[in-house]
């Protein structure tokens, strides 16, 4: 595991105190003088890029993945050894930042939200788009606020106890949140459920939005993931064999469908046939729309209708992100298929809004 340093001393029993964790990504990442390559670059160096961080008045911890891991090479395993990380550190810490790389931080932060039951503390995961030792990058602010909300309390209980991405001046819940663009510094969106906060002059929290976990709940740390789960995104034109394939992985337990609209799907009888087979072998298959903003209604049409009849289970309106970690949260419990697919349809850490009946 990370070794801890500890950067800041505690001025009194009132201050926050906070665990930065690097993961790895562009936020951590130098130019090559040569070759012009991002290159990773060690944990003190960042601490140099950004001397502001000695103006915090409370308690900061640091550790690095060593060596740090890009994003594309995240896994199941890796969110265990963060889940574990911050287990380990509950009660030393108040709040966690996690410095990630952007392109499976939505990822991350929806496998998170499931893995820490009982979260009551702030875990904020953000990045950047530019290295932090570049002249505009984006990293510093959102590092700085990132920290700042970790840290903020109200009479003595954090203000934000969730799973949160910030970036580009906007808090969102982590199990909502999707990457949308590559280049600009507004790279994440939560289409679905509203920003938690906002970042300008001051820092205003929308308190009706964020999720509070039980009171008194112990938090409890899931590291097992099973990893027998795939997407398959739906289009015109979609051949059986395809579909097949997908279906027909060795060992598949579990599937996210991503459908057309509000959760609407080809009216070819071999898709329902497959589909049915296979859920009637035990395998869990979610529905998930691949609208970026809205929810599956499968009873609104009857290409939606065929698919609950085929053993579907409705996602609502979770994201893929959301949705797949989810899904291999809950098989690694060990859980009947019909437990399963019944938890696909609760929610579990404010990743999906179920309609009331």
């Amino acid at each position: 595991m990370p070794v801890i340093v500890e950067e800041n001393r505690r001025m009194t029993a009132q201050d926050a105190s906070i665990l930065l964790i690097y993961t790895g990504g562009t936020i951590g990442m130098i130019e090559n003088a040569e070759t012009g390559a991002l290159e990773n670059f060690d944990f003190e160096q960042l601490r140099l890029q950004v001397p502001e961080l000695q103006r915090f008045s409370f308690h900061i911890g640091s550790c690095s993945f060593d060596p740090p891991i890009d994003s594309s090479d995240m896994d199941p395993s890796t969110w265990g050894r963060l889940a574990t990380l911050i287990r380990d550190n509950y009660e030393r810490y108040d709040g966690f930042v996690v410095l990630h790389g952007t392109d499976t931080m939505a990822y991350t932060a929806s496998a998170l939200s499931f893995m820490l039951e009982g979260l009551g503390k702030p875990v904020i995961l953000t990045g950047s788009q530019l290295p932090i030792g570049m002249l505009r990058t984006d990293g510093k602010e959102n590092l700085l606020t990132s920290i700042e909300i970790a840290a903020e309390q109200e009479e003595g209980r954090p203000v934000v106890p969730e799973v949160c991405i910030f970036f580009e001046n906007h808090l969102t819940r982590g199990n909502r949140t999707v990457k949308v663009n590559a280049e600009n510094f507004n790279a994440f969106r939560s289409f679905n459920y509203p920003p938690l906060a906002e970042a300008g002059i001051h820092i205003k929290y929308e308190r009706q939005f964020i999720r509070r976990a039980p009171g008194g709940a112990p938090l409890r740390c899931h590291t097992r993931m099973d990893t027998a789960v795939a997407v398959l995104k739906l289009f015109p034109g979609i051949r059986e064999e395809a579909v097949a394939a997908a279906l027909g992985i060795p060992g598949l337990r579990g599937l996210v469908l991503e459908t057309f609209g509000a959760g609407n799907a080809p009216r070819h009888p071999w898709l329902v046939r497959r589909l049915k087979d296979a859920v009637a072998g035990g395998m869990v298959v979610v529905n998930v729309t691949q609208c970026g903003a809205g929810a599956v209604e499968m009873g609104r049409y009857e290409t939606g209708r065929q698919l609950i009849e085929a053993g579907v289970v409705c996602g609502h309106d979770s994201t893929t992100e959301s949705a797949i970690t989810k899904l291999m949260f809950l098989l690694g419990q060990d859980l009947p298929p019909a437990e399963v697919r019944r938890l696909m349809g609760v929610s579990l850490a404010g990743e999906i809004t179920v309609p009331q009946p």
